[in-house]
């Protein structure tokens, strides 16, 4: 499922990133196969992924985990997905 996450936060936008993706290689290639991240500003970045498993993305986002990084990083997502127009 194409997924795309806009994310404002408080630290920089290189800290995110390099946060992030390390959540995104722990989940592992069967829950998301593919991500890109695009700058948005200093604080906002736009991660466009391709989401194989929303379960266990969803159990991670909500993990305690993220819970805690999101508050010392003064960061909140917004989720969409994305369908392709023809």
């Amino acid at each position: 499922m194409n997924t795309l996450i806009i994310s404002t936060f408080s630290c920089t936008y290189e800290e995110f990133k390099t946060d992030v993706s390390g959540f995104i290689t722990a989940m592992g290639q069967e829950v998301v196969s593919e991500y890109e991240f695009v700058q948005a500003g200093e604080h906002k970045s736009h991660l466009l992924m391709n989401v194989l498993d929303m379960k266990v993305l969803e159990a991670e986002m909500t993990s305690d985990a993220a819970m805690e990084w999101d508050k010392k990083n003064n960061c909140t997502d917004t989720v969409y997905t994305i369908q392709l127009v023809e």
